[in-house]
């Protein structure tokens, strides 16, 4: 068994209180993604606190998984270098609790899919992942595979203590998806700017345009946009009409490109600009 004892989070509601903050201040939030256990698992923390530093407002952890089916080569590619190093669930779960020693307040979302979580429940028992992972201090929840209408339990277990179930939305969502995501989501929702996986193609500002006032038709929550932004130019293109600016793909190839021991600065670097570009005036 794990170590993970902290008290009940049920109400803590990190992620609202975060894009209620970002909102009367009329800012959008910097979501950065990052896989856990990469390029190191000693390094993942540090990196989590680095981005927080440069003006993130919510964490993405990628939980590793040897199958992503969303994931484009680049973060399929560093899931693998952490699953080499055997960087598993409950190990997410301690790295997540060590970011939380010393920073109460950033949410902290986990991505990923199903597999990774059934298996932990298989080795400790159903509700085991839920209970865990809100003693280790985790906000929220997103499963690539896990459909909206087979979600009503898990989401009431989660807001039970005090996390959220996150879901993506897609180009081709039709509007009754978009009702069924409402039913069961919190948090925020994460429309998927680009037909396709992680890093694919170029990013259709105008596409992401027209799509948002039909999303939020139908979601009251915060809607963020991910996949296919990499620079000040498309961050800022997105922040005109998102809640929420996600990047992943550049962010571990920026991660990539240098030495471990300045992986840190490189990653800080980015992100500054990135936040400059959102706070400017619009």
């Amino acid at each position: 068994m794990n170590d993970l004892t902290t008290p009940s989070a049920a109400g803590r509601e990190r992620i609202k209180h975060t894009f209620d903050a970002l909102k009367l201040n009329h800012q959008v939030a910097l979501i950065p993604y990052l896989m856990a256990g990469f390029p190191t698992p000693e390094m993942t923390v540090a990196l989590m606190h680095a981005a927080v530093q440069s003006g993130a407002n919510v964490i993405e952890l990628g939980v590793p998984f040897s199958d992503p089916m969303a994931d484009g080569p680049v973060i399929q590619k560093a899931g693998e270098k952490a699953l080499a190093m055997g960087v598993d669930l409950a190990q997410v779960l301690q790295m997540v609790k060590e970011f939380r020693a010393t920073d109460p307040t950033t949410p902290v979302v986990l991505m990923g899919y199903a597999n990774p979580i059934e298996h932990y429940e298989g080795r400790l028992g159903e509700g085991a992942f839920v209970r865990d992972a809100s003693a280790s201090g985790v906000d929220g929840l997103l499963v690539v595979d896990y459909p909206p209408e087979e979600c009503v339990t898990l989401s009431e277990s989660l807001k039970a203590h005090g996390m959220d179930l996150i879901f993506l939305l897609a180009p081709t969502s039709t509007t009754e998806r978009m009702a069924t995501v409402a039913r069961v989501a919190s948090g925020y929702v994460y429309y998927v700017s680009l037909r396709g996986i992680t890093g694919a193609a170029h990013l259709d500002t105008q596409a992401v345009d027209r799509m948002l006032p039909i999303i939020r038709e139908h979601v009251s929550i915060p809607v963020g946009v991910g996949f296919g932004i990499r620079n000040e130019e498309s961050a800022r293109a997105v922040a005109k009409v998102a809640d929420a600016v996600v990047i992943g793909t550049r962010l571990i190839e920026i991660l990539q490109e240098g030495t471990l021991g300045d992986a840190g600065e490189r990653l800080k670097g980015f992100l500054n600009k990135i936040r400059l570009a959102l706070d400017a005036p619009r």
